[in-house]
């Protein structure tokens, strides 16, 4: 599975760095954890988006241990999965599953048997007439980032998705003369993390071609920042924690790691992203470091540690 392959590529990576250094951040984690087991995002309040997120950060970093899965498994199943979007029912099972793996009670047996049937019923009500999936019922047009969602999902419940050839047009048909891909048909400029799921996505269906790989690191050369990381579009003045790590692993896995030196992303990481007392921050201009760009702080000296 997707996502639980790319965990361990990165805490494969992750072994590289000195332990210490690690533990801090993954000491600022479990200060994000709430006594009812979830993990606060920015307001404060606990939150399936920066839970999945933490447990995302936790897992590479060196797991679950008994005290923070267990709360975390009563957060948790305190949710129902499907009154969700999306998002949350992304991260909702992906937190179930590694709550199980780290030896942790499996939520997955209280639902009920046609749990996965219905889980994909409902995802497929969010399936338009371009070929994609939109954000909600009822949505118009599909989402490049919201189609790679559904597709993890589908893929976690070992389901495919329903016609791919349908999805990879509606992929095609995202694609940009900058070489990179948008998020919905009327958008004419490609952003790095629409590009990323495009190339994910079209990884796994058995879409990609030579040329569209080509196209793709032609467009992310153009978002490369003068900070050392990558930019989420090319009006953007400055590099982000989030499109660092979508790039950084898109150009990766199209054979391109160098695009960036690494040095030099190391550097912006550790000078603009990373925090001495723990936990990682947007862009330079960020002064609060959350779950989520801990994630893919982490994310990124993984990657550049499996390299």
């Amino acid at each position: 599975m997707y996502l639980f392959t790319l965990a361990d590529r990165v805490a494969r990576g992750l072994r590289a760095i000195d332990p210490r250094r690690l533990d801090r951040h993954r000491h600022f984690l479990l200060t994000q954890q709430m006594p009812n087991g979830g993990f606060r995002g920015r307001e404060g309040e606990s939150d399936l988006y920066y839970t999945g997120f933490a447990v995302r950060g936790l897992a590479i970093s060196g797991g679950l241990d008994g005290t923070e899965r267990d709360a975390t498994a009563g957060f948790l199943s305190s949710q129902d999965p499907l009154r969700l979007n999306v998002i949350d029912l992304l991260s909702w099972l992906y937190s179930v599953l590694v709550v199980q793996a780290s030896g942790g009670p499996d939520l997955l047996e209280t639902q009920p048997d046609d749990f996965a049937d219905r889980v994909a019923a409902r995802l497929e009500t969010l399936r338009t007439t371009d070929g994609g999936y939109a954000k909600s019922q009822g949505g118009a047009l599909g989402s490049t980032y919201h189609s790679f969602l559904v597709t993890l999902t589908l893929q976690m419940y070992g389901q495919t998705v329903p016609r791919p050839n349908a999805l990879i047009q509606f992929i095609y048909d995202r694609q940009r003369d900058d070489g990179g891909f948008v998020e919905i048909a009327p958008m004419r400029r490609s952003g790095t993390n629409p590009t990323a799921a495009a190339v994910a996505l079209l990884n796994n269906l058995g879409g990609m071609e030579d040329n569209i790989a080509e196209d793709v690191l032609a467009f992310l050369g153009d978002v490369v920042s003068s900070e050392g990381g990558y930019q989420a579009n090319t009006r953007i003045p400055f590099a982000d924690g989030l499109s660092t790590f979508t790039a950084l692993l898109t150009a990766q896995d199209l054979g391109r790691p160098d695009l960036i030196p690494p040095n030099r992303i190391r550097q912006f990481v550790s000078h603009a992203l990373e925090r001495t007392e723990g936990g990682f921050v947007g862009a330079s201009w960020d002064r609060q470091p959350d779950a989520e760009y801990t994630f893919y702080g982490l994310g990124i000296l993984g990657l550049l540690g499996a390299g």
